[in-house]
């Protein structure tokens, strides 16, 4: 429930959380909240514990075309790197479109007809010891294919969820209304993160204290342009 009840000690207990057996889904709040940010400070962490690997962002859109007009995915190439280069760029974002648009809407521009099977078969494992780690791209409602929504794709995967809130005044309504949306697919909500993906200069602001008030579950903060405090206990299921 994302309206909780919870004690002072309960909501301070919650400091950490086990590494899901599965993998992770990052999703936002909205777009622009810093998903690939605190996507790579997860599998640093996850991969320090000696945990095998895979990521994709199966589909990006924005992307910039090389010297030999090979659509580049700037987010994809970032998970790469975090998981020191394991895989190819065709394998963690085989789907990448020019546009800055959703994902659907930058395809039909270069008539391609995106469909979440597409994606739901991107998201396969090489190999089923290995965790997966999968980024959608914009909020968790935002169309991600011509037939469904990063909730669609969430909602195949069946994977933990890590939500990602920018850190700034109205984070506490976009960070209850994305819980909700999660809670109301059956998924289980790993953790929610505060990202501040702007230094911010209005001190008096705590919104992890008060989200914490509202939620029942693990509350963490990314300060801008540092490292993400540990989220994950060393004991894994």
């Amino acid at each position: 429930m994302y309206l909780s009840k919870l004690s002072p000690i309960d909501r301070q207990n919650k400091v950490m959380i086990a590494i899901p057996s599965t993998g992770l889904f990052i999703t936002g709040s909205d777009t622009d909240v810093g998903k690939t940010y605190i996507g790579c400070e997860l599998i640093r962490q996850i991969r320090s514990q000696g945990v095998e690997l895979e990521v994709r962002k199966p589909v990006e859109s924005g992307c910039i075309p090389d010297e030999s007009s090979v659509l580049v995915a700037q987010d994809a190439l970032k998970l790469q790197a975090a998981n020191q280069g394991q895989e190819t760029m065709q394998r963690i974002a085989p789907y990448r479109f020019e546009a800055a648009l959703a994902p659907p809407r930058a395809a039909n521009l270069e008539g391609c007809q995106l469909q979440i099977s597409a994606l739901i078969d991107a998201c396969s494992l090489d190999d089923s010891n290995h965790l997966l780690i999968v980024e959608g791209a914009g909020g968790f409602y935002s169309p991600l294919a011509e037939n469904g929504l990063n909730a669609d794709l969430a909602s195949h995967l069946q994977l933990a969820v890590i939500i990602v809130v920018k850190d700034q005044i109205g984070a506490i309504n976009q960070a209850l209304m994305t819980i909700q949306a999660v809670e109301s697919r059956h998924l289980t909500i790993a953790a929610v993160i505060l990202n501040q993906v702007v230094e911010t200069t209005k001190s008096k602001m705590n919104n992890v204290e008060d989200l914490k008030m509202h939620c029942a579950y693990p509350v963490f903060q990314c300060r801008y342009n540092q490292p993400l405090q540990s989220v994950f206990s060393s004991a894994n299921p």
